[in-house]
């Protein structure tokens, strides 16, 4: 599924995890197709990079560092975001943390409730947010990325917290597509990790709920 070039024209896109990687790959192929993006992730400096791509392809960003385990900054990034270039149309919940690493017996319990914090409960929460201008508007754009380990969650050992949060992501993504069928809000799981293209962004109206794999 591909994004044409000016096919998000007039559209704001708001990317968690938007500094490097696959985020920043995320957000530069929706700038080029004319979306607005607003940039979040910790590192400002990173972001303002992604953020001078953008602009000197005659993009606009807005860069907004923030602690995406912590509700209240969420919060206070989609005030801020309202307030600097309106409503989002386009939701990409890419942040995500990979640790604690280890022996289960030997994880502190804090650490794994963090990680599922940043990798399940922000998405949730930026995503109701959202939600009700995108259902008034009758149009909206989701999309969760997970990862491979959601499908064979024993093939990473010692990562009981990253796989216990993709294969929540998972089951939250496909309830609350189903939730939202007929709305014109649709929320997908990308088929190939990095590629915008792939990542379920249609811009066409209408509602389309599905669940992709990630690769």
């Amino acid at each position: 599924m591909s994004i044409s070039a000016g096919g998000l024209d007039g559209k704001t896109a708001l990317v968690t995890g938007a500094g490097r990687g696959i985020g920043r790959a995320i957000a530069l192929g929706l700038a080029e197709a004319g979306a607005r993006v607003v940039l979040l992730a910790r590192s400002e400096g990173e972001l303002d990079q992604v953020a001078g791509q953008v602009r000197v392809h005659g993009g606009r960003a807005l860069v907004i560092p923030v602690d995406i385990g912590d509700p209240g900054q969420l919060a206070a990034a989609v005030k801020r975001t309202r307030a600097g270039v309106g409503e989002v149309d386009v939701l990409v919940n890419n942040a995500a943390v990979v640790g604690p690493l280890g022996a289960s017996a030997g994880i502190d319990p804090a650490q794994w409730a963090a990680a599922i914090s940043v990798n399940v409960v922000a998405a949730a929460t930026l995503s109701f947010l959202l939600l009700p201008e995108m259902i008034a508007a009758g149009w909206g754009r989701i999309v969760n990325v997970s990862s491979g380990i959601a499908a064979h969650p024993a093939g990473m050992l010692r990562a009981n917290a990253y796989a216990t949060s993709k294969s929540a992501l998972e089951a939250h993504t496909v309830n609350l597509a189903a939730e939202l069928a007929g709305t014109g809000v649709t929320v997908r799981l990308p088929a190939r990790l990095g590629r915008h293209r792939d990542a379920g962004l249609d811009p066409r109206p209408g509602p389309r709920p599905d669940r992709r794999r990630a690769a």
